[in-house]
């Protein structure tokens, strides 16, 4: 059989051959002894698709498992060359390639897309100077701010050691004990924490990043990725509802709509802080369960994101997708932001264990410039390895050499001082703050169905983990708490 005679005519994509190139001649009958007799072990063609098939699934994320992917292109709208020297940054008008993944958190590959979770925003930027890669979420700020604290976090997020399931009384433990995740918490449980597909959420950077000029003067910055669509978010019976009939509700309708000529588009935003005004703020704005407020620091438009062509295939351009805060190019770095210094090292580290030491040699991860490194061999090498270039320096061969140009990198100047130690974090009453400030910009309906949302999953731990949760709630509010407390006992507390 070459093609079904009943389906409609398409262009034949040549003759079927095993994975070493040798045409097959059958694809439906295996080789065996005789018409009833055992399968030959000579059948090549069958042990090469059986053993395929048992090694086609590579590690899963820890976070970020379930996402969705697109193509598209960042065009810069305003002129911010005298705050960075980046080089895709440099001139109104410039478009640069994108790969935008958006995901789920906490849920593995088979999650649905309308759970209550903060919803991951990764953008990699395909500039001229290699890749940067933007990796945030839909929600401004975080639940911890030392990276220390991130497996634990995420431990309680997942399932059960001894039950495999789900577990309130994990999630609200670690919560509780851990009054800094306030912030976060209460964002999560508002309208916004299950939004309606992808397409109609905000993006955020989240950490404070650093935007260098070239004489390696600085501004820290925050990254704001505005939707074009309109904010919407899901009640929570219609995400329940979808949770049962369309789990993939949020990667159909971004897929569909790219397919209808609907291109999703977000405005990209910085606020823009010199570095005295960022020491001298009322939060430290290297906690990144703070925000900064936008009446002190206003948005200050970049540029604009459109992404319009699906990928071709999901396991090749989504799911081996890696995208690490360390990739930065010259005119953007890091700050001292805990979290992010963190993350500098373990989502690189992440993908080598999930893809192998040489990821950056898959397509999509591949920069257009080309990656010109001394490394060498691993498993996979397949971009000729270097050929016979050295692969140490110094040489006296040609390089590839450094630029020697510090400055572009790293900011100059930046003031580092104290003893080294674990220094906490000495300001407990922000932490309550911001929390407090955000439940009073809710409208009264809003108010409680956060406390309703709260309620729900709260009242199913054991009574002291509550009084202990309402306790964050009372001190960021007393209105806040008492709603929640009416909401438990209206679900069952006994406290």
């Amino acid at each position: 059989m070459v093609h079904p005679a009943d389906a409609p005519a398409i262009a034949s994509r040549g003759v079927l051959t095993t994975s070493s190139g040798n045409p097959v001649d059958d694809n439906l009958t295996s080789m065996t002894a005789g018409e009833n007799g055992p399968i030959l072990l000579q059948d090549f063609h069958l042990l090469d698709k059986l053993a395929h098939f048992g090694r086609q699934r590579i590690p899963e994320r820890v976070v970020h498992a379930k996402g969705a992917g697109a193509h598209g292109y960042f065009e810069v709208t305003k002129d911010i060359s005298h705050l960075s020297c980046a080089n895709f940054l440099n001139k109104v008008g410039k478009r640069t390639p994108v790969f935008t993944r958006f995901s789920t958190v906490a849920g593995e590959l088979g999650a649905a897309d309308t759970a209550r979770d903060p919803r991951g925003f990764a953008v990699k930027f395909y500039t001229e100077e290699g890749n940067w890669d933007m990796v945030g979420n839909n929600i401004p700020t975080f639940f911890i701010r030392d990276g220390v604290k991130f497996p634990s976090f995420i431990a309680s997020q997942k399932r059960h050691p001894q039950t495999h399931l789900p577990d309130a009384t994990m999630v609200w433990d670690f919560w509780s004990l851990v009054p800094e995740s306030l912030h976060q918490v209460t964002q999560l449980h508002s309208d916004r924490g299950i939004p309606d597909g992808f397409r109609h959420m905000h993006g955020y950077s989240s950490h404070t990043l650093s935007l260098v000029k070239e004489d390696g003067q600085f501004y820290y910055v925050k990254w704001h990725f505005r939707t074009e669509q309109g904010i919407k978010n899901l009640a929570v019976e219609d995400a329940a509802r979808l949770a049962g009939t369309d789990p993939n509700y949020a990667t159909r309708d971004l897929f569909n709509a790219i397919e209808r000529g609907e291109y999703p588009a977000w405005r990209v935003y910085v606020q823009v802080m010199t570095e005295q005004e960022a020491l001298s703020y009322k939060y430290n704005v290297f906690d990144v369960t703070k925000t900064v407020s936008q009446k002190d620091f206003p948005l200050q438009e970049v540029g604009r994101m459109v992404l319009n062509r699906n990928p071709e295939n999901y396991f090749a351009e989504v799911e081996q997708a890696a995208f690490a805060p360390s990739n930065m190019v010259p005119g953007i770095a890091p700050s001292p932001d805990r979290m992010l210094q963190a993350r500098l090292f373990s989502y690189a580290d992440a993908h080598r264990y999930r893809l192998g030491a040489n990821l950056h040699q898959i397509p999509i991860n591949r920069p257009i410039n080309g990656a010109n490194t001394h490394h060498r061999d691993g498993f996979m090498a397949v971009n000729g390895n270097g050929g016979a270039a050295p692969n140490y320096w110094p040489n006296s061969f040609g390089g590839p050499h450094p630029t020697n140009k510090p400055a572009q990198v790293y900011p100059k100047n930046v003031r580092v001082e104290g003893t080294a130690a674990r220094h906490a974090f000495a300001d407990v009453d922000a932490d309550y703050e911001q929390p407090g400030i955000l439940y009073n910009m809710f409208s009264d309906d809003e108010k409680n169905r956060v406390a309703a949302n709260i309620a729900s999953s709260l009242s199913q731990t054991p009574e002291f983990i509550q009084r202990r949760q309402l306790k964050h709630f009372y001190r960021a509010d007393k209105d806040y708490g008492h709603r929640v407390e009416v909401a438990l006992k209206a679900a069952g507390s006994k406290i």
